[in-house]
């Protein structure tokens, strides 16, 4: 059993090989059909926020469009509206799927150049009303309970706040009775934002979405520091990662609290990481040397001292927040805890020592949090909430759903329910199997804890009870910044691609089959139309090379010219081995 799992755990570490930080800039074609593309990407967003005026998830009241000749067209060819929606999705989508040329090859574009695509498909979805999704109206709904004096940890909207108040009209009726099953950082935000707007929806909406772009910020700062940590091409990690369509269309667009989430999250990674690495010796010596400096830093030599344990408690104190806004990510400070133990030398008594220091500090961030917002720990107690939805993106849900539909079919009953149950504990115990498992790897030396954590994050979305199209990011992020292996980039790719295209009906109970159908295949029409028109201008294929085998637009190298530079090195199945 123990060589399986070790087998198993250098499979994984097999993921990840290092990479050319730094790839042969694009020539004079490539910039031009990378520019192109970024249009043709952007483009697909601008129709999707005007398509959203109709087909998105507007408020029932205080709608700015009501009335407005021009703004309000859309809600009136809901159809068009979709097919619009539709479109631009998968425009962008394809686009970013284009870009990876530029992204993975031997000549890769600059971090100034993905990050200004980033920015320019963003843009027109930050005005956008929300789309895909109806969540963000149930903060609204959640903050405004708690700003009222009530405990959000037991009453919903409809209780709280009454079934005709603004904020409850929004709210979809599936969640009206529900309480929060949302952190308490997050609420206290929240109720600083009611505090703020009152009961204005559209300053509200426009509040939470700065929340998101702030969480955005954090992964875009976050991913690609983790990569070079893992010997992994910025590049390459922030096309992945924080460029994904997922990001655009569920985070940016729908408005959802994983973006702050993930954010603090990848961001007290790196601040821990960075703390480990600089930590020197066993835990008694990092005793000493604070002990020696207790005084405030005024020297190189004190902040020296002092610069391993900030940032650990830096990276701790992120990462709590980031579970104060959802539990999963909680995961991380497990990791944290067991590189830094395998960095004093692996024992249980590291592990103890590790775990208590990290441990104590995570635990006062969650009390003060609790006390300084009035809500205490109620959040324990409601994060079952969001079971009630049966997704058929859960595998464990799925095969209930699939189960249940056999025996109906058979003459046996119904036993959905009772089906449903055994399998999504079979699924939270799973959960807990690789995750220790995947913890214990860390604490050796076998697995990366950027890895690990990615993986712990994957497992936990796919046999998690509920899981919505954004969940993926969970695991898709943290991976990005470490996988390289070409089957993990061609995974994640599919998935995106599929999530990517439907996604847009994600919506779709507001809409008749009927309009479904018609809109998926007026946008299959129009977008075969425009790889038809474009297919000359855009890189839907590999740009034609010379005789010599070089891209189109790049001169032959002289003779006498340096050779080409080095290939990467051979990975190897020890993560820690490569990663700087």
């Amino acid at each position: 059993m123990a060589g399986r799992l070790l087998s198993l755990s250098t499979s994984i570490a097999g993921w990840h090989g290092d990479e050319r930080a730094v790839g042969t800039p694009l020539n004079d074609a490539e910039l031009i059909a990378m520019r192109r593309t970024r249009l043709f990407g952007a483009t697909g967003t601008v129709l999707m926020a005007i398509g959203a005026l109709g087909a998105g998830a507007r408020p029932v009241i205080q709608d700015p469009t009501f009335g407005v000749r021009l703004l309000n067209l859309p809600s009136r060819i809901q159809t068009v509206s979709l097919t619009m929606t539709t479109t631009g999705a998968v425009m962008m989508t394809l686009a970013w799927l284009m870009l990876g040329r530029f992204a993975l090859g031997e000549r890769r574009m600059t971090r100034s150049q993905l990050d200004r695509t980033l920015l320019l498909w963003a843009l027109p979805l930050l005005i956008a009303p929300p789309m895909y999704s109806k969540d963000v109206y149930s903060y609204l709904a959640q903050s405004e309970i708690s700003l009222q004096g009530s405990d959000p940890y037991r009453v919903g909207p409809a209780t709280g706040l009454g079934l005709d108040h603004v904020f409850t009209l929004s709210v979809p009726s599936l969640w009206r009775e529900t309480p929060a099953p949302y952190g308490p950082l997050f609420l206290w935000i929240g109720r600083g934002i009611s505090a703020i707007t009152g009961e204005n929806i559209v300053e509200a909406v426009l509040f939470h979405r700065l929340m998101v772009l702030i969480g955005v910020g954090l992964i875009v700062w976050a991913t690609p520091r983790l990569a070079r940590r893992c010997g992994v091409a910025e590049v390459s990690a922030l096309w992945l990662g924080p460029t994904n369509p997922l990001l655009f269309m569920h985070l940016v667009a729908g408005i959802h609290n994983e973006a702050l989430m993930l954010g603090l999250m990848l961001t007290g990674t790196e601040f821990a990481l960075r703390g480990i690495s600089a930590v020197r010796g066993s835990p008694p010596r990092l005793s000493a040397d604070l002990r020696r400096s207790r005084a405030w830093p005024r020297g190189r030599a004190d902040w020296a001292r002092w610069y391993p344990a900030a940032m650990l408690v830096g990276g701790t104190v992120l990462i709590t927040m980031s579970s104060q806004v959802k539990l999963p990510s909680l995961l991380a400070l497990g990791f944290v805890v067991m590189a830094l133990a395998h960095r004093w030398g692996g024992t249980v008594r590291a592990f103890l020592y590790a775990g208590g220091l990290l441990g104590t500090v995570s635990l006062a961030v969650m009390a003060v949090i609790g006390w300084a917002s009035g809500l205490g720990f109620g959040w324990l107690f409601t994060l079952g909430t969001a079971n009630v939805v049966r997704s058929w993106m859960s595998p464990p849900t799925l095969l209930a759903l699939g189960t249940g539909q056999v025996g109906i079919l058979l003459g046996l009953g119904d036993h959905t329910t009772a089906v449903l149950a055994l399998t999504r504990a079979i699924g939270v115990s799973l959960i807990a199997v690789i995750v220790t498992w995947l913890l214990l790897a860390v604490l050796r030396g076998r697995l990366h804890p950027v890895g690990g954590l990615g993986v712990a994050l994957g497992a936990t979305v796919l046999l998690f009870p509920v899981v919505q199209p954004w969940y993926l990011l969970w695991a898709i992020i943290p991976l990005a910044a470490w996988a390289t292996r070409p089957g993990f980039r061609a995974a994640v790719i599919v998935v995106t691609l599929v999530v990517g295209i439907f996604g847009p009906t994600a919506n779709g109970d507001r809409f008749a089959l009927f309009q479904i159908v018609m809109a998926t295949l007026a946008s299959a029409v129009i977008v075969l139309l425009l790889i038809a028109l474009t297919h000359r201008r855009l890189p839907w294929r590999a740009l034609p090379r010379t005789a010599s085998g070089r891209p189109a637009g790049e001169a032959d190298a002289p003779p006498g010219a340096p050779p080409a530079p080095p290939a990467p090195p051979t990975p190897r199945t020890d993560a820690y081995a490569e990663s700087p």
